[in-house]
């Protein structure tokens, strides 16, 4: 069932073809919105997701898919976009909360963001959706309440659309407070094929999922807590 109020209003929302990002473009779809799907090849460590996010896309009623492409190997200090950097392998759950993982691509979000927030005003949304997750966020800052609070505010005071018509965009979160197992409920029940999609920091060539990267455990964990299959097609051994 479409929830009317949202019926035509056209969105942006953040799509890597990960795990979260495909169940949050579901649920945009599922509520509604005229979704507008933003993608980004940034330099990362390889294009698995990219090439899962555009078949995705393409199966899914999105009003229109966008791959930008962005260079951040440029600045480097992370290990997605710096392969001199090594994956972290098999780490304890709560050693991935300690602190600010080498996979933090520095001010990602915020670029992502500032991104989908050009295009939303090229295309008259206010709207901008996001699946950052602040309970599985392995110590990401930029995946946290106050962060996307603090961009809400600064897409009103940096923009014509928000200067001039005073129009008030929002930034989306709706998985912000939901655990992996919570999420992967939510994006069956709309359907979501996740074998489709990829979560690994550092897959085989062939994208069969490392098994062991923080995004891989995460995963796992949630399938697992779920009570649902993992349809995840790891490497062997």
């Amino acid at each position: 069932m479409l929830f009317r109020s949202n019926a035509g209003r056209p969105a942006v929302v953040l799509f890597s073809g990960g795990l979260d990002s495909t169940t949050l473009l579901a649920y945009a779809l599922h509520h509604g919105w005229d979704a507008y799907a933003l993608t980004f090849r940034y330099g990362q460590r390889h294009d698995v997701e990219v090439a899962r996010a555009t078949a995705l896309a393409a199966a899914l009623p999105v009003r229109r898919h966008v791959v930008a492409d962005i260079d951040l190997r440029a600045f480097g200090g992370s290990a997605l976009t710096d392969t001199g950097i090594a994956v972290p392998k098999d780490r304890a759950v709560a050693h991935m909360a300690a602190g600010v993982p080498v996979t933090y691509v520095p001010a990602r979000n915020t670029i992502f963001l500032s991104f989908a927030l050009a295009w939303a005003e090229t295309l008259g949304a206010t709207d901008l959706f996001i699946g950052v997750n602040a309970l599985d966020y392995s110590g990401y800052p930029d995946c946290r309440p106050d962060f996307i609070t603090a961009f809400e505010h600064l897409s009103n005071l940096a923009t014509r659309a928000g200067t001039e018509a005073k129009v008030r965009h929002r930034v989306h979160a709706p998985l912000m407070t939901m655990s992996k197992a919570a999420i992967i409920r939510l994006g069956s029940t709309l359907g979501v094929d996740y074998a489709a999609t990829s979560s690994c920091y550092d897959p085989a060539p062939d994208g069969a999922a490392c098994g062991h990267c923080d995004a891989c455990q995460l995963r796992r964990k949630g399938f697992e807590a779920a009570g649902i299959a993992d349809p995840t097609r790891y490497m062997a051994g």
